[in-house]
């Protein structure tokens, strides 16, 4: 009896060594590039992190599927293991891989979720090797300072799967021998459409008349995802005003930046190179930290990433030499520009419930966009980027992209409550409040859902976090860091 009670014993401390052995096999087994690489679905992931310097490096280390897309180690890295897995095979097998658009899914905010801060920490712990530049010394010092609210991916989103992206561009506007520089600005002697150009380029673009009129401005209590600061509904009178029929061009904004900016690369990154290119005072854009436009292209794209600062100099340049005047629109202006005399949640017939994506009856049983495809690029079909103006149908007023493909500053300090401090009945041309720290957004882009493209949706600026991974000191005052689906149309006073 004694005997069978040893050999029990025997038996299952065997058994538990073999049940740690073949798990950890398997674990390991699991984990290797092999494995990871038989399963999934995107095999250009393996190209691009072979060509990357994670696989490719001076020191010879190779670093594995796992190393950066699982925690480090521990009851976390099985946990995230196993989520890792069931979404890997769901995907695999119910998933149309031919729909999946990967270059949306290499973004920033996707990789997120897969790449892991304690895994490049793991990795590396010394953040100043002997080989380190002064910029690097700098920009690390700052991660360190903003540990909690950076990512190693802020910066070095390409480290593990390389990306051949377009090379960033001289801002220098490449003019075409179709096209003759002008040598004055449009002529306006009667308020109907026209088309602006600005002198010493070959650059314009078209101002559309926008009538006075009256209309409600916010939305009402009924209307779905509506939110606090969009209430309560209030009348207000508009005088008219031209307005862009787009938003305002790289083409546009470049011409800018080539009269009174910085050289890339110029010792002083908070001066202007030439004061002799300055017109009437105004001051221009200092070199980005980056690549302001993503890699996506110029031209008639509309302009991002500047900040809000950097949009009003514009239009003070442009009023400087077009001999108008050119300034951001006010928030009331916006709002009935963008209705263009339609009351409802959008200005084409349709309700955010049948659009939007956040709802679950709509994910499982599809939504129908044809609709919305013809007026807006949003999140679900912009691949997650700009797009050209004449991707998209105007709007009653002959405005595109009011909402949609990039939200659009305006001039006014940002107050959720500024319906609710209008007390006249008819409220006339309302600049907005006095002061504020942040400024109003409009318009929905090409990241939102449809329930942030309703006419009556407001946004703001955010300083702070659209210059957190921006690590000099002062912090740019003229581009945002992380803030990329951001621009401005112009409008253009009107003085009978």
């Amino acid at each position: 009896m004694q005997f069978y009670s040893k050999f029990s014993n025997v038996f299952f401390i065997l058994l538990g060594i073999f049940i740690v052995l073949i798990f950890k096999i398997s674990i390991d087994y699991t984990s290797t590039n092999g494995f990871c690489q038989s399963c999934h679905i995107h095999p250009q992931a393996t190209t691009s992190w072979r060509l990357g310097p994670h696989y490719d490096n001076s020191s010879g280390v190779l670093t594995g599927c796992t190393d950066c897309h699982l925690p480090p180690g521990g009851v976390a890295y099985l946990t995230e293991k196993i989520k890792t897995g069931f979404r890997d095979v769901y995907a695999m097998i119910f998933t149309d891989t031919d729909n999946i658009d990967w270059e949306v899914k290499s973004s920033r905010e996707n990789a997120e979720n897969h790449v892991y801060k304690a895994s490049c920490i793991y990795c590396h712990q010394n953040l100043y090797p002997r080989t380190l530049s002064k910029k690097g010394e700098e920009a690390h010092l700052y991660y360190e300072q903003k540990s909690t609210m950076l990512r190693c991916i802020n910066c070095h989103l390409e480290t593990g799967h390389f990306h051949r992206t377009k090379p960033e561009e001289s801002f220098a506007i490449k003019e075409t021998v179709l096209k003759p520089v002008y040598d004055r600005a449009a002529d306006v002697d009667s308020f109907q459409n026209y088309l602006e150009m600005i002198p010493g380029t070959n650059i314009d673009f078209e101002m559309i008349a926008i009538k006075a009129g009256t209309f409600t401005m916010g939305s009402p209590s009924t209307e779905s995802y509506r939110r606090s600061d969009e209430g309560p509904q209030k009348k207000i009178r508009i005088s008219s005003f031209w307005i862009g029929k787009c938003e305002v061009s790289w083409d546009e904004y470049t011409a800018f930046l080539n009269e009174t900016g910085v050289q890339k690369g110029s010792d002083n990154h908070y001066a202007a190179i030439n004061d002799s290119k300055m017109i009437d005072g105004v001051t221009g854009p200092t070199a980005p930290y980056g690549n302001p436009d993503q890699g996506w292209g110029r031209g008639r794209r509309p302009a991002i990433t500047m900040t809000h600062n950097a949009a009003e100099k514009y239009c003070q340049w442009l009023s400087d030499k077009t001999d108008k005047k050119y300034r951001l629109p006010t928030e009331a202006e916006w709002e009935y520009a963008c209705r263009g005399g339609t009351e409802g949640a959008y200005f084409f017939e349709a309700s955010p419930e049948q659009l939007s994506d956040q709802r679950l009856w709509n994910r499982i049983f599809g939504l129908d966009t044809t609709l919305i495809n013809e007026y807006a690029r949003y999140i679900l079909n912009s691949r997650s980027k700009t797009h050209l103006p004449d991707r998209v149908k105007p709007n009653p007023f002959g405005l595109v992209h009011m909402l949609g493909n990039v939200r659009e500053f305006c001039s006014d300090w940002y107050d959720p409550t500024i319906l609710s401090r209008y007390q006249d009945k008819e409220v006339i041309d309302p600049p907005g409040p006095e002061s504020g720290s942040a400024h109003v957004v409009r318009g929905g882009s090409f990241k939102s859902d449809a329930t942030t493209l309703r006419s009556a949706a407001r946004d703001y600026t955010q300083n702070d976090l659209w210059l957190l991974t921006d690590p000099q000191m002062p912090k740019s005052i003229w581009w945002y860091s992380d803030c990329n689906d951001v621009g401005f149309r112009v409008v253009c006073e009107y003085q009978q």
